[in-house]
């Protein structure tokens, strides 16, 4: 992690929906190559915020910069520095491997030659070499999330964007993950993940936990457990998750 390095910058960012206030000036900085974990029980805003961030919703007020563009202004230079990877693994499932990676790394702007040598690289690196031609659909659910995450950070974002992505899959499956995006920070790429999942909160450099459209805390993990005097995540989370006020 490089501290000299802000790579997301939000001053005050707050996103309203007619008379609801989604997200409420929330003010955080998040460093090169840090893991990040944005935390919230649902309708906490983390989505909300996290579609600013990603350059899908402009802001009502305040001020984002992600990779140094501009969220509200330069959203198209924004989505070209990051990658994202949903839930959903955001997958062609009708398509196979290697279709896959050419169709998302056209997307992101590379070029032909460039995408050819890269998606061998992949290949070999994941050993899916004797998947290339396999239908997406056919692959196992870890798989299918592995390919999803390299295909996230095939372009070398800056910052890649991670919206639940070990739900639905076994422990051993989302260890296994976690090593990916450790081996993703330490080339470099900022890793900004939200989770459901506690034990990963432990995983993360620093973790923020939205209530209510705020930001109710802020730090590393060890740092919050001793503020709070408990032994686990999970219990920083169900303190400050038990003051919401509004539900989903």
């Amino acid at each position: 992690m490089n501290k000299d390095n802000i790579v997301i910058e939000t001053k005050e960012l707050t996103k309203r929906f007619g008379n609801f206030t989604a997200v409420d000036h929330i003010s955080f900085n998040v460093f090169e190559g840090e893991i990040f974990g944005f935390l919230g029980a649902n309708g906490a805003g983390k989505t909300t915020a996290m579609r600013m961030l990603c350059a899908l919703s402009k802001p009502t007020s305040g001020h984002g910069k992600v990779a140094g563009f501009d969220i509200g202004k330069e959203s198209e230079l924004v989505k070209r520095n990051i990658g994202y990877m949903s839930q959903k693994f955001s997958l062609y499932e009708d398509l196979k491997v290697w279709e896959n990676i050419r169709l998302f790394a056209g997307i992101y702007g590379m070029k032909d030659k460039e995408i050819a040598i890269k998606t061998e690289e992949l290949l070999a690196r994941l050993g899916f070499e004797s998947e290339r031609n396999t239908l997406v659909a056919s692959l196992p659910l870890g798989w299918k999330q592995k390919l999803a995450f390299s295909v996230a950070i095939f372009h070398e974002p800056k910052i890649v964007f991670l919206d639940e992505p070990t739900g639905g899959v076994d422990p051993a499956t989302r260890r296994q993950f976690w090593e990916l995006i450790y081996q993703a920070a330490d080339r470099g790429i900022t890793v900004f993940v939200t989770t459901h999942y506690m034990d990963e909160a432990e995983y993360c450099n620093r973790v923020s936990i939205m209530v209510d459209g705020v930001i109710e805390a802020l730090d590393s993990p060890a740092n919050l457990k001793k503020q709070f005097n408990v032994q686990e995540m999970e219990e920083v989370f169900y303190k400050l998750a038990r003051k919401a006020t509004r539900g989903e």
